[in-house]
């Protein structure tokens, strides 16, 4: 079931004029194949000529997981094993298979293996306490397994990250190259003062249980976050699922398949920079802003967000000239909304619904947007009442009154209404 739920991809996400087809590799093993599917926008969509705006692409063929990354048991066979100490560095310099277990404070598994080398670190039990340092750091390799037994494992960094050299090692986890993370037990990560994971590159998902707590990111990577299994319960002082890179615009991308999430996240609770998309799995968000990007995209999925601010949002994250758009094809959306300034679903840009369901409870605004809006299918139901378009908030938008009416004249007005003010 697990290949079958992670094989149904949806469209890859990507800004300006770059292509981006998703990740391919081989591990020495035949690849997962999965099938991308897009909605087609007759209005409302960014012209995909246009290199002002985000293209979605979509490929029939997309090896974003690969068959090793989807196995949720390790091949032990000629694996080592390995028993951490108190104040032990383990170093770990070539490719293979390695089962961690025991108890100890102030102790590191260090992976400083060639580029080219497949590291398989297997968690059976391992308890590992520090002061400064990640429990598990990955200086070099090709990629990084960390794999869980049934026996639950704990990492936790109990004070403030020392750096090693030029690098900030900001997390429990802290890898400078990919990290896949499967299996079938639970990991349990406490970050007093920093971030709970942290990837310089690719972070994968595709099984096991995550508790995780943490003052700054919960998981944070550079290039993508791709999830197609999973549970996870998260609890964290600033995002709970971030992706942003600076340097390249196409990425900052996160990609939900499927999975079961719960999240206290005093920001944001899925903040991928260029884009997000969620094509299923099982939400309790409850965060200032429960989904934030440039381009939102949900195709599927269960999703019931409690926000302080903006349930989904979408702005101008990655700095480009990229359109920002949140585009609803499918799921089932439930939106409440604290009292005050509020915004169920606010784009800087525009907003499309061709599908799926969403309710929003608020006192405030259901809809902000600053460029167009398209419904096109669906169910939108505010405030227990379905209405047959998208309204715009009167204290937004282009042609919106948001700078002189504060206070109890925040409304809404129905899309031809404002089109008529425009006029």
């Amino acid at each position: 079931m697990l290949k079958k739920s992670c094989a149904i991809i949806a469209s890859v996400i990507l800004a300006a004029t770059l292509v981006f087809t998703g990740c391919s590799e081989s591990d020495n093993s035949t690849s997962q194949t999965a099938s991308a599917s897009s909605v087609s926008q007759d209005s409302g969509s960014p012209d995909s000529s246009d290199i002002s705006g985000i293209t979605k692409v979509s490929s029939d063929k997309n090896d974003l997981y690969t068959e090793r990354d989807l196995q949720q048991t390790a091949d032990t066979s000629s694996a080592k094993s390995v028993t951490v100490s108190d104040g032990q560095t383990i170093d770990i310099t070539e490719e293979g298979v390695y089962v961690i277990s025991g108890t100890a404070k102030n102790c590191t598994v260090k992976v400083n293996a060639p580029d080219n080398a497949k590291i398989q670190l297997v968690l059976d039990g391992v308890s590992i306490t520090n002061d400064d340092f990640p429990a598990i750091y990955v200086v070099s390799a090709d990629k990084c397994f960390v794999t869980t037994t049934d026996k639950q494992s704990t990492l936790s960094v109990s004070g403030s990250f020392k750096s090693d050299g030029d690098t900030n090692t900001d997390a429990v986890i802290f890898s400078k190259d990919d990290l896949v993370f499967n299996g079938t037990g639970t990991l349990v990560i406490s970050s007093a003062n920093g971030n709970g994971i942290s990837g310089k590159d690719d972070i994968k998902v595709t099984g096991g249980t995550y508790e995780i707590t943490s003052k700054l990111d919960s998981i944070e990577a550079n290039d993508r976050i791709l999830i197609c299994a999973g549970t996870f319960t998260v609890n964290s002082d600033k995002d709970a699922l971030h992706c942003e890179n600076d340097e390249d615009k196409t990425l900052g991308i996160i990609v939900i398949y499927d999975g079961t999430f719960k999240i206290t996240a005093k920001s944001d609770a899925i903040q991928g920079n260029t884009a997000v998309t969620v094509d299923g799995g099982n939400f309790e968000l409850n965060a200032a802003e429960g989904i934030e990007s440039t381009l939102v995209t949900i195709n599927g999925g269960k999703l019931n967000i409690t926000s302080s601010d903006d349930g989904i949002n979408a702005g101008n994250k990655n700095k480009s000239n990229s359109t920002p758009t949140i585009e609803i094809n499918g799921g089932d959306i439930k939106i409440t909304m604290a009292d005050g300034d509020t915004d169920g679903i606010d784009s800087n840009g525009d907003i499309i619904v061709n599908g799926g369901t969403v309710d929003i409870t608020t006192s405030g605004s259901s809809f902000d947007y600053d460029g167009t809006a398209s419904y096109n299918g669906g169910t939108i139901i505010i405030n227990g009442t379905q209405t047959d378009n998208i309204p715009q908030s009167m204290m937004g938008g282009r042609g919106g009154m948001r700078g002189g009416m504060k206070g109890g004249m925040r409304g809404e007005m129905p899309q031809d209404m404002r089109d008529q003010m425009q006029a």
